[in-house]
């Protein structure tokens, strides 16, 4: 069966399927150990493996066969060929990058660009159109899932909307990639699906349906006309990214759609690069605007635009006045009116006008002026505002500064700076408008719209030179969806685990996004980027660089945040994205986040006589302007409260990208990846590394490494059974089993590993490459088997041809014998007899009769089998007919009765139909109304939507009106929680002050009864005293100790100073020396340019005199062209003399037969024998005149080569000359390097320990310090002691002048005391409580001694440390000067080293390489690890088995090579046998033709001889004719040999195969003559006579032959000569080469002496390092010292703290000895009570009156301090009044605005509870999600940890293979340059081969016209044949038959000359 052929479009969507089925594909796989390796040209090369040495492998590539050795990290495995051009790129056994790209580069080739990998589709933009996109392609993918039709974006699109439709869920697709992948392309094929498939108008006539789908497709051109522009890599570019949102009712319709915009490029407005374009509107507008329109709009041409830059650029196939009128008409289809057009046409204009307003500086100042303001006019006439106001806005504007409006002056920048801010505003705004307006246009609300499906068309990943604001926020949202992928795909991939019942640990690889996403987009803890600068906006002087400076403070120990490595500018930083590390540049980013305008003009806008242009700046109160700016000027830092005022770009973003990604998690996504193949925008070429770059940054190859961790390889248990049975043939008992069960048993008995595969419910799942294992155990079982069944066969066919040899032999044996026996009996007369009797017997004839009667019977039985067959059928059909009829009848009278209840039907239906049709009218007159009603409805929703439009703007300022009732809100909460802490404060105030007067009255009280215990006190106080007085004289010998320490320290920091100006002037010195250096490699490099341009003349020279060797081959090649020209015309006249020597002779012979005739004839015969004489005298000239020329050529020949040999070897001694001095030249280049290299070092070197050192002496200085800043702090301390104590005594010598007064009263007193006895009571209770705390309070005090004398411990400690450490800098000095000599060893080594720094330098750049290899590597085993770990167990297995594998396949290969080898030879024979034969033929048959035309010729030619005598005179005038035209041929044809100067020897080897063709034909013309002259000599003698002189001309023929043979041996030999040049040249190559490997080993025995050095430099290193270790250690050791000092310093702080205590504590005894005084009061009142009382002891009270009346005193003292606290508790207690009826007003004031809060928000939240309520869900969901990923990283972070220190060990090991490798990168680098050597010379050789095709089509035309100038003569003379014939008698019969014969023979010849031509321009076609 033939298959049918694919058409068009099916070529572009399905694979070839005998490609993947190829056996022999399969069998290259297995045979060869395809793999995949790097290639800097093609990404990566399939190679086959050849050997293994460790870690480097032995590889010959595929297309060239060339070996190369590769590193066995760099090695990537490849799939087998059932996997090739595969569908779905999951499914692919070997996941890795080589695979990846292969799979989609031989996609791409075969015209399919859409791939699946796993989720995603994979597009590659074809930069063509495919015929894939018809109404045919969309019912072809119309409901059918994604595996049962080819990758397309159809498939995609339809199973998201059967989803839809299905699940009841909503629906993305994302589409994203580079500019100009063709995102945009594909988001319109999505919607043209939708549009189609979704039409709400299907079935329905109405010219109205459709409105809607028509505007969803008209929508796009709008957008692409103001968002779209041409860029460098794509003529029609979306410049922003938008998200599509089409809405879809229950039943599937399309109901409405909504379209969002992210990332507009505003600045493309003002300016573009050279070959771009601003966005298409601009364009449109001034090409397609007519004239009254463009009159209206102040159009200008293209030139007079400044923000036009590049002017009028051209999009090639595209006309800019036809897509002005699309534009047009897809607005009207939209919905705007004229008047909005045209508005929106003038703000274009207004923008492009805003670019000519030029401003220019004025003299003496920097204020800018507007000298010429029509610009400015025509803006303000487009806008509808005044010009004055407009320019006085520009130039002046006024700014508020604090409560005052000033008008400030702007310099030109700040002008051109507004106006393009300006510009930028007003054309953003314009494009929200039209989107707002279209999607007004788009949201039909007739139906409920039950879900949607978003397509969002966003820039993809980007890493430009120069990353900016811009690409942070495209690289953001990529994050973001990357992270998106991830979670969903796993999401996915455990669903199918859990369906399957298999086991698996769910990983979010979601989190691995997570750290630079929180990087970005943190608030605060600590603050992210976008947080820091909207930060920064706020600050007062922030710059770019402050912002950089606090975000590297900040987030500088990030994981994903990098400092880059080559800082170019202050603004720089890196972050770690997923796709890559990004280095962006933050300059102007904090003007790019404000985005500020000028605030003056945007109020003369929103004042604008035109609506149009007052809707567009209807919020221009929210605009940031320069009183704002201002404003945060004069801010405080620290105040941020007014955050909220205006809203920075970052937060704008931040904030759709939350809604966009809110949208996304609830939606189910779709993943497309657009790539761009090449940057030429060329269809059919693909450039791999930029297809790489693209898979990292859009996240396939991060899928694939996600895939990586699963079991992405699964197959059904039929398939798997169904192909890999046949390894497990005897594992599968007979009869049925389960598809699991005999899955089990077979893995059972292949061995797998079981982390290697899962068995589920219906499927077999397996990891990463063990599909590939199976395939090739598989095909060697398949070629087992095969290889069996061929040997049973072969057997067998064997064996049937020797059974048949063995039955011939016996026949051949039969028939010999028989024939032996009649050869014996045939000359037997009784043999002959019974012969002749034996046929008349009858019994012979009796068998003949006996066969004739049988046939006879035969034929008679035959009949009557017929006979009876055809009774049969007839009686069968006679019944079925019978059958028929009474079915027939039966039939007939059931439908007579179904006939008549048919009528009886038709009578019903008749009186329903009647019933029905008047239920119609009524239904109708129905309908009528309802449309009535319908009208009204539609009507009243206009009214409705108004209002809502009416209430949406209400809502909007009421929101604003909110927001900032909001921040008022803010700062009064900030104020009244202000007041209430003071509140707060004042109540505890007075409630302290309360309790403290409560407690003064308390201890009034209580000390009267303490008057005895205070004698005690004061004797405990005098004991203090003592005590204190001692500690004081023990700190002030301390204090001498310490200044003295101090001294000491100063001594040593002296010291320490002087040491370093010391290292400074070693530091100078050494970059004076760096300087000497510089000056050196400067002249070094002045010589090295005068070396480079002495080597480019050389170069030079070497060019012109290859130009001249190339021309003097190419004279030689012209000399050779003539020469063989020469040869031509050679042959040519010696063909045309032969065949006039032949007529001659005929004509001769004639005359001599006819001069017995008459006299006249014998006169005739006299003038014509002068004639031929004449003939030949000017025939023999021109042999003549050619021979001297031929020689005069030759002798030019020999010159010309003579010549060329001298110049070849000329040019060879200068080439070798050169050679030399450009080998000495780069001798010195590379010494020169590798010293300026080592200087380089050396400087670094320096600059790094004087950086060391700098730093060792800034920590010593500032220990030094700290311990000076410690000292003083100890010395105040000290300092504050003895005060607190001078006080402490001081207070007690007044506490013992108390108590003696005291002591007086109370021996008055006594008396009264025995009264007061109950009283004691209660105070002694309150004395014992006071002694208690007084007790405390000594041991507190004992405590602070004990402290005390730790610390000074402590100090000693230190004292002892800082000496410690003096000494130890001491040690660092002595070591820093043996440092200092290391290097003068080590300078003194580098001078012996310059010589050898050749080696050094191939090892540095070795070193690097295998930095990068490290690299590689580590990524490598990162990502390979777990592979490596899985495959470990089965290496050996596969190793054995392999070996196995291979021996049976060699065996196999070498039969099949004899096999191959014989039938090549025997059809090689069979070949040369056929051609043999096929030539002998056709000679043979020519030969009979010839012979017949002879005989015929001969016979008519007897009669026309007079006729030729007769026209022999005439012909003269015709040879001469000939010669002249022959002449001119030959000038033409040397004309056209001068033109082919090419290409000798394939000439040559031309040549030799026509003197081939020549020596064939001369042997068939021998042979030829000798029959002729066999059939001629019975005839007659005069032939013979003739062809003895024919003979005699062939053998002078000969001859000369025999000379152009010497000459072509003379050109061989000169050829020989010049190859044996060449081979001298070839073994000079090759001593070269040889000097080449001397040098080499030089180079080794460099590269050993350099290890040496090196080794001693590891050892200085070590020595150095353990300098370090030694440094470090004293650090560490200083750190802990600190540490100690830290805790001392917290231990003396708690002192403090204690001593603060006991202070408070004695000022509250002093307190309490104070209050006795006033206490005394109580003590009067009760003495007045008692004078009646104590009458008896009146005389005692007068002598003690006097101390009263100093108690009175006291008293009085107490009663004021009491009143003035009485009047303070009042003030007190007015402000706290004051204070809380203030509070109460704020209270009031705030319920109020409490409840028009609470007010709004519940008319706001009314709306949007649900929305909250369930955001809120799933934000306590996302914490708990968060705080499970922070466990899990914690896991993941020490899980890497030990991974690390794995991966040291590794990198160990795999330093040692490093070496080896850069090795072999060497010499695969020499290979690669001998390469590109061959590549050049090949492609020499294929240019000369296409000059040498072209030389040998001239030849062919030039035979051609030969051959036309041959059949021209032959025709002339058998024209003069036929002349000769008509004049000539017949009574001459006899001869001239032999004349015609000899003629003949030279025509024969001549014809097999014109074959052999023939023949040999085959041969060469053939060739």
């Amino acid at each position: 069966m033939s298959k049918k052929a694919p058409s068009e479009d099916e070529k572009f969507l399905f694979v070839d399927k005998d490609f993947l089925n190829s056996p022999m594909a399969q069998a290259d796989w297995s045979a060869k150990k395809l793999v995949w390796i790097p290639s800097e040209r093609h990404g990566f090369e399939a190679a086959s493996i050849k050997e293994e040495h460790g870690d480097e492998v032995l590889v010959e590539l595929a297309d060239n066969a060339k070996k190369m050795t590769v590193n066995k990290d760099d090695i990537q495995k490849m799939n087998p060929p059932k996997f090739s051009k595969v569908e779905d790129m999951a499914e692919l056994t070997c996941l890795n990058e080589a695979s990846v790209l292969h799979n989609i580069r031989e996609r791409y080739f075969s015209g399919l660009i859409y791939t699946y990998s796993g989720l995603f589709c994979v597009v590659v933009n074809p930069y063509k159109m495919l015929p894939i996109y018809s109404e045919k392609i969309i019912e072809m993918y119309k409901g059918k899932k994604r595996h049962e039709v080819p990758p397309h974006i159809y498939s995609i699109a339809d199973n998201a909307y059967r989803n839809m439709m299905q699940d009841r869920e909503d629906q993305s697709i994302l589409c994203t990639g580079e500019s100009g992948a063709g995102k945009t392309e594909n988001t319109k094929k999505v919607i043209q699906y939708l549009a189609l498939v979704a039409s709400s108008h299907k079935g329905k006539k109405d010219s109205s349906a459709g409105e809607l789908e028509k505007q969803l497709l008209q929508a796009n051109p709008i957008l692409e006309a103001f968002g779209n522009a041409k860029t460098i890599k794509n003529d029609n570019s979306s410049r922003f990214g938008k998200f599509i949102r089409i809405n879809f009712d229950v039943t599937g319709y399309i109901v409405g759609a909504n379209i969002e915009t992210y990332l507009l490029e505003k600045s493309r407005c003002i300016r573009q690069a050279k070959t771009e374009r601003a966005f298409h509107i601009f364009y449109y507008m001034i090409a397609g605007a007519q004239n009254k329109l463009r009159e209206e709009l102040l159009l200008e041409p293209f030139s007079n635009y400044r923000f036009l830059s590049a002017g009028h650029v051209q999009i090639t196939g595209q006309e800019d006045n036809e897509m002005y009128e699309e534009t047009m008409e897809a607005m009207n289809i939209m919905g705007l009116t004229e008047e909005e057009r045209i508005d929106i046409l003038k703000v274009c204009s207004t923008v492009m006008q805003l670019g000519n307003i030029e401003f220019k500086k004025e003299r003496n100042q920097e204020q800018a002026t507007m000298p010429d303001n029509t610009a400015a006019q025509k803006v303000c006439h487009l806008q509808g505002i005044n010009v004055t106001d407009f320019t006085r806005a520009i130039l002046t504007p006024r700014i508020k500064v604090g409560r005052e409006v000033v008008q400030k002056a702007q310099t030109k920048e700040q002008a051109d700076f507004a106006t393009e801010a300006l510009a930028k505003a007003v054309f953003e705004r314009l494009f929200r408008w039209i989107l707002a307006r279209v999607n007004k246009a788009l949201d039909k609300t007739k139906r409920q719209g039950a879900s949607f499906l978003g397509i969002l068309d966003i820039a993809g990943f980007e890493i430009f030179e120069d990353n900016s604001f811009e690409q942070l926020c495209i690289n953001y949202t990529n994050e973001k969806l990357q992270q998106l992928f991830n979670h969903t795909m796993f999401i996915l991939e455990q669903e199918e685990y859990q369906r399957e019942g298999i086991e698996w640990n769910f990983i979010d690889f979601g989190l691995d996004l997570q750290p630079c996403i929180e990087l970005i987009e943190r608030p605060n803890n600590p603050p992210g980027i976008l947080a820091l600068l909207d930060e920064e906006c706020w600050f007062p002087k922030a710059t770019d660089v402050s912002f950089v400076e606090k975000l590297m403070n900040t987030q500088g120990s990030h994981v994903k945040f990098a400092k880059p490595k080559q800082l170019k500018d202050k603004t720089e930083f890196s972050l770690l994205h997923y796709a890559g590390k990004v280095d962006y540049n933050a300059t102007s980013w904090l003007t790019k986040n404000m985005d500020p305008l000028n605030d003056n003009v945007t109020t003369l806008l929103s004042n604008s006589s035109s609506l149009f242009v007052q809707d567009l700046w209807k919020d221009s109160d929210r605009v940031v302007g320069l009183d704002t700016l201002a404003k945060m000027t004069d801010m405080p830092s620290g105040s941020k409260t007014k955050k909220g005022m205006f809203r920075t770009v970052g937060q704008l973003y931040k904030e759709s990208l939350a809604k966009l990604m809110t949208t996304l998690h609830n939606t189910q996504p779709n993943f497309v990846r657009c790539i761009i193949p090449n940057h030429e925008k060329r269809a059919g070429k693909l450039d791999a590394h930029l297809v790489l770059e693209q898979l990292r940054c859009n996240g396939v190859l991060e899928g694939i490494r996600i895939c990586r961790q699963g079991f992405p390889n699964r197959v059904l248990f039929q398939e798997f059974r169904q192909r890999y049975e046949i390894l497990a043939a005897n594992a599968i008992p007979k009869g049925f089993m389960d598809g699991k069960q005999a899955c089990c048993l077979m893995i059972k008995h292949l061995d797998l590993d079981p982390n290697l595969y899962r068995i589920g419910q219906s499927k077999v799942f397996f990891r990463t490459g063990v599909l590939a294992q199976l395939e090739e155990e598989r095909d060697l079982k398949i070629t087992v088997v095969i290889i069996a069944f061929q040997a049973q066969a072969r057997g067998f066919l064997a064996r049937k041809a020797f059974a048949k040899r063995q039955q011939q032999l016996t026949a051949m044996k039969v028939i010999q014998r028989n024939c032996a026996a009649y050869l014996k009996l045939r000359n037997w007369q009784w043999w002959r007899l019974f012969t002749k009797v034996k046929p008349l017997l009858q019994v012979t004839r009796q068998e003949e009769e006996m066969s004739l009667k049988d046939e006879e019977l035969l034929k008679a039985k035959e009949v009557a089998v017929k006979v009876e067959s055809e009774l049969k059928e007839i009686t069968l059909k006679h019944t079925s007919v019978l059958e028929e009829r009474n079915a027939l009848q039966e039939q007939l009278q059931a439908e007579t009765e179904l006939y008549a209840e048919a009528e009886e039907m038709r009578v019903r239906l008749a009186s329903k139909k009647q019933e029905l049709e008047e239920i119609l009218h009524e239904m109708e007159a129905r309908l009528d109304e309802e449309e009535d009603r319908a009208q009204t409805l539609l009507l009243d929703k206009k009214k409705m939507q108004q209002q809502m439009q009416e209430l949406e703007e209400h809502l909007e300022e009421e929101e604003d009106a909110r927001q900032k009732l909001q921040l008022e809100k803010v700062t009064c909460e900030g104020k009244i929680k202000k007041l209430e802490d003071d509140i707060l404060v004042m109540e505890d105030h007075n409630n302290k002050l309360l309790k403290e007067r409560k407690l003064m009255e308390e201890r009034i009280a209580d000390f009267s009864t303490n008057l005895a215990e205070e004698e005690e006190k004061s004797k405990n106080l005098t004991k203090l005293k003592n005590k204190h007085e001692s500690m004081i004289s023990e700190l002030e010998v301390r204090l001498k100790k310490e200044e003295k320490g101090r001294q000491e320290l100063d001594k040593a920091k002296r010291k320490l100073e002087a040491e370093s100006s010391d290292l400074q002037d070693q530091i100078a010195d050494l970059q004076a020396q760096i300087a000497d250096l510089k000056a050196q490699l400067a002249k070094k490099e002045e010589e090295l340019q005068n070396a480079l341009a002495r080597l480019e003349d050389e170069t030079a020279q070497k060019n012109n005199a290859l130009k001249k060797i190339r021309e003097l081959e190419g004279h030689i090649s012209d000399l050779q062209e003539d020469l063989d020209s020469e040869r031509v015309a050679r042959n040519k006249a010696e063909k045309i003399k032969r065949d006039l020597g032949e007529e001659l002779e005929a004509l001769k012979s004639e005359l001599e037969d006819t001069l017995d005739t008459t006299a006249t004839q014998q006169e005739l015969r006299a003038k014509r024998e002068q004639e031929v004489t004449l003939l030949k005298r000017a025939i023999e000239d021109e042999n003549r005149t050619h021979e001297a020329q031929i020689q005069e050529m030759r002798q030019k020949h020999t010159q010309a080569a003579e010549e060329l040999t001298e110049q070849l070897e000329q040019s060879k001694r200068v080439k070798s000359n050169l050679e030399k001095a450009k080998q000495a030249l780069e001798k010195e280049t590379s010494e020169l390097t590798i010293e300026v290299r080592s200087l380089i070092q050396a400087k670094q070197d320096g600059e790094h320990k004087r950086k060391k050192l700098e730093g060792q002496v800034a920590d010593l200085q500032s220990r030094f310090n700290d311990s000076e800043k410690q000292k003083a702090e100890l010395g105040e301390r000290c300092s504050k002691v003895t005060i607190e104590l001078e006080s402490v005594t001081n207070l007690l010598n007044e506490a013992e002048g108390k108590n003696i007064k005291l002591s007086k009263d109370v021996s008055s007193l006594s008396s009264q005391l025995q009264d007061t006895q109950e009283l004691l009571a209660e105070e002694t209770r309150q004395k014992l409580q006071f002694s208690t705390k007084l007790r405390q309070a000594e041991d507190d005090k004992n405590s602070l001694q004990e402290q005390l004398e730790e610390e000074t411990e402590a100090k000693r400690n230190v004292e002892r440390h800082v000496s410690t450490l003096n000494i130890q800098l001491s040690d660092s000095k002595k070591k820093l000067e043996e440092m200092s000599g290391n290097i003068e060893l080590l300078e003194e080594g580098k001078k012996r080293l310059q010589r050898d720094l050749e080696a050094a330098n191939t090892q540095f750049e070795e070193k690097a390489s295998a930095y990068d290899k490290l690299e590689k590597t580590k990524n490598r085993l990162q990502q390979e690890l777990e592979d490596t770990l899985m495959d470990l167990d089965n290496q050996r297995q596969i190793v054995s088995n392999l070996e196995k594998k291979q021996k049976k396949f060699d065996q196999m290969l070498a039969e099949e090579k004899s096999i191959s080898n014989k039938y090549a030879d025997e059809r090689d024979r069979a070949e040369a046998e056929a051609r043999e034969k096929e030539t002998k033929a056709l000679s043979l048959a020519r030969a009979l033709d010839e012979a017949q035309d002879s005989r015929e010729e001969l016979e008519r030619a007897n009669k026309a001889l007079k006729i030729e005598m007769e026209d022999l005179i005439s012909s003269k005038d015709d040879v001469g004719k000939n010669v002249h035209e022959l002449e001119k041929s030959k000038r033409g044809l040397e004309a056209q040999v001068e033109e082919m100067k090419t290409q000798l020897e394939e000439l040559e080897d031309e040549l030799q195969a026509a003197e081939d063709a020549k020596l064939r034909l001369e042997v068939n013309m021998q042979a030829l003559k000798a029959q002729f002259e066999r059939d001629l000599q019975g005839r007659d003698e005069m032939g013979e006579e003739k062809k003895r002189q024919l003979v005699k001309q062939v053998r002078e023929l000969e001859t000369e032959l025999e000379d152009e043979r010497k000459q072509k041996a003379l050109a061989a030999g000169a050829k020989k000569k010049l190859e044996t040049d060449i081979k001298d040249l070839e073994g000079q190559m090759e001593t070269a080469s040889k000097g080449r490997d001397e040098a080499i080993k030089q180079l080794r025995k460099l590269q050993a002496q350099m290890k040496d050095f090196q080794r001693e430099l590891e050892d200085a290193h070590t020595a150095r390092e353990e300098v370090l270790v030694t440094a470090k250690e004293s650090e560490k050791k200083s750190k802990s010292l600190e540490a100690e000092l830290m805790q001392l310093q917290e231990d003396l702080a708690a002192a403090e703290r204690a001593r603060k205590q006991a202070e408070a504590e004695r000022d509250e005894l002093s307190d309490e000895l104070a209050s006795n005084s006033s206490g005394k009061s109580a003590l009067a009142e009760e003495k007045r009570r008692l004078e009646a009382k104590i009458s008896q002891l009146e005389e005692e009270l007068e002598e003690e009156q006097g101390n009263m009346e100093i108690l009175n005193d006291r008293l009085r003292k107490s009663t004021q301090q009491v009143d003035q606290l009485n009047n303070e508790l009042q003030t007190e207690r007015t402000t706290s009044q004051k204070n809380e009826s203030a509070r109460q007003q704020m209270e009031r004031q705030n319920k109020e605005l409490k409840a028009k809060l609470q007010e709004m928000e519940n008319q706001v939240k009314s709306k949007f509870k649900s929305s909250i309520s369930g955001l809120e869900a799933k934000v306590a969901q996302l914490e708990e999600q968060l705080e499970q990923e922070s466990r899990e990283k914690q896991a993941a972070a020490k899980s890497m940890r030990q991974k690390d220190k794995k991966l040291k060990d590794l990198m160990m090991q795999v330093e040692d293979e490093r070496k080896q490798g850069e090795q072999y990168k060497d010499q695969a680098e020499k290979s690669n340059v001998r390469m590109k050597q061959l590549k050049r010379q090949l492609e020499e050789s294929e240019e000369e081969s296409q000059r040498a095709t072209a030389a040998r089509r001239k030849l062919q035309r030039e035979l051609d016209e030969a051959t036309e100038t041959n059949d021209a003569m032959s025709r002339e003379v058998n024209s003069l044949k036929s002349k000769l014939r008509r004049g000539n008698e017949p009574s001459f019969g006899s001869t001239p038959r032999r004349i015609g014969g000899g003629r003949r023979v030279v025509e024969d010849a001549s014809e097999e000359e014109t074959d052999s031509q023939i023949d040999f321009n085959g041969t060469k076609a053939a060739e």
